[in-house]
């Protein structure tokens, strides 16, 4: 099951198709990290968890390009977008 949603993600970061919420870009910032980190993470990393809190969200823990540890938390909506909803790194 995580091997076919982690393949959903990644098909999401390749062609686009992804919104980042407000809050993720801020801790984005706050973090800094890019887009390019972010994206890297979601194309290289693991699904480490999922839980269902109304809607179904992963954590996804890989690296940045810089080689930090880093972690994402997604969703796939109903329109067939992937959400970023928060994004920090992990302390070692």
């Amino acid at each position: 099951m995580s091997d076919h949603i982690l393949n959903k993600i990644r098909e999401k970061i390749r062609t686009r198709r992804y919104v980042m919420t407000i809050h993720a870009e801020e801790e984005m910032d706050d973090d800094g990290l890019t887009i390019f980190d972010i994206e890297h993470c979601l194309l290289t990393g693991e699904i480490t968890e999922s839980r269902k809190t109304g809607e179904r969200k992963y954590l996804v823990r890989g690296k940045s390009l810089s080689g930090n540890e880093t972690a994402v938390v997604t969703k796939l909506g109903i329109t067939g977008t992937l959400a970023i909803i928060t994004v920090y790194l992990e302390e070692n």
